[in-house]
């Protein structure tokens, strides 16, 4: 069964059994890597009794924060706070802003947490991103503060207040900002067709090149 916090909304550790293999985990080879779930189904050293909890699929975390509102209402708060703060606030109101930067971005975020390719679809891979953020010298000190806000928009934005939710948004926008910099030297190449980073409670998924 899928738990449910008392608001409706699923808990960090909630999980979906999988009480018998079907489709894709009944082709697999036994042990086979199905999605995120160990396949344990006719393994003779395996208890039958213990599959249960071996074989689960937790909610991602696009999914365990609300799905596109949660995050529409994410970017949304992000970008008031952005606007807000004294350093961000030019990069963030400057008149050649997308005006839909805000369902963009949510888009965007979405999808790297592991919802629906929109943003791919309707702006572009990954690598025109990094060439839309890259170039622009040193920044760390706007990504200290693009951090700090993102995490208190989560909380505006009334995601969910759990400990292992908000470390896993932190981890993520600390190696997004992080990746950013690295191309901030003018100049700096960006590989063309990079894939779309996918961001799970474990960390980065590995991309491939």
């Amino acid at each position: 069964m899928l738990g449910r916090r008392a608001d409706g909304r699923m808990r960090a550790d909630d999980r979906i059994s999988c009480d018998r293999p079907s489709g894709a985990e009944a082709a697999a080879m036994p042990g086979e890597q199905v999605g995120i779930s160990r396949v344990v189904w006719g393994r003779p050293d395996v208890d039958r009794s213990s599959a249960r909890e071996d074989c689960v699929m937790r909610p991602t975390l696009y999914e365990f924060a609300g799905g596109d509102p949660a995050f529409l209402a994410l970017a949304a708060a992000h970008h008031a706070r952005c606007l807000a703060d004294p350093e961000l606030n030019h990069p963030f109101s400057h008149p050649g802003q997308h005006p839909q930067h805000v369902e963009r971005l949510a888009a965007y975020w979405a999808e790297v947490m592991g919802g629906p390719p929109k943003y791919t679809k309707t702006c572009g891979d990954h690598s025109a991103v990094l060439e839309i953020h890259g170039g622009n010298g040193d920044m760390s000190d706007l990504g200290r503060r693009f951090v700090d806000c993102f995490v208190g928009a989560a909380g505006d934005a009334g995601l969910p207040d759990d400990p292992e939710f908000t470390a896993a948004l932190r981890a993520y926008m600390e190696w997004a900002v992080a990746e950013i910099l690295a191309y901030g030297p003018p100049g700096t190449p960006v590989r063309p067709g990079l894939p779309m980073p996918r961001w799970t409670w474990e960390g980065l998924q590995e991309r491939a090149m």
